[in-house]
């Protein structure tokens, strides 16, 4: 119960600090992207306050001996980035600059009943069940392939 009414404050404090800064508004995202044209730098500076809070916050956090609701921290630890991540973020980019929502400021926009957005989501939702079914379909395929016996050459 408390773990989701935590989990629940936060995401409403998180909805709230994405409304009130205007990145619900693909146009503001669009003309942050737009370099060549009427740059709007406005979500530099909230991008700028929320890694300044994280950065902040997570060193704080991770003093403690523990999480609040958890037994231990759950840091993944640093690996290098692998070529599959860089076109996973090259297309969320794509995404984003066409749409003008990220994952978050859309569920977020949903509240508004606009058409687009429902568009953007339903989209979203269908590339990662893509995703996820594509994942399993290789896993499977591995399995499968690596569970067959060697053939004996003749």
């Amino acid at each position: 119960m408390k773990r989701g009414l935590l989990a629940y404050v936060a995401g409403l404090v998180f909805s709230l600090g994405l409304g009130l800064s205007g990145m619900t508004q693909p146009a503001k995202v669009i003309g942050f992207l737009d370099f060549a044209g009427r740059w709007d730098p406005s979500l530099l500076v909230v991008m700028a306050g929320a890694v300044g809070v994280y950065a902040v916050g997570s060193r704080l956090v991770l003093r403690r001996p523990r999480p609040v609701l958890d037994t231990r921290f759950h840091v993944p630890p640093l690996v290098r980035v692998e070529p599959k991540e860089l076109l996973g973020a090259a297309v969320f980019g794509v995404g984003w600059g066409l749409g003008g929502y990220c994952p978050g400021p859309a569920i977020v926009s949903m509240a508004t009943g606009a058409a687009p957005v429902f568009v953007f989501v339903a989209a979203m939702v269908a590339g990662m069940a893509g995703h996820d079914a594509l994942t399993r379909l290789r896993r499977a395929s591995e399995n499968t392939a690596s569970a067959r016996p060697l053939s004996r050459a003749a």
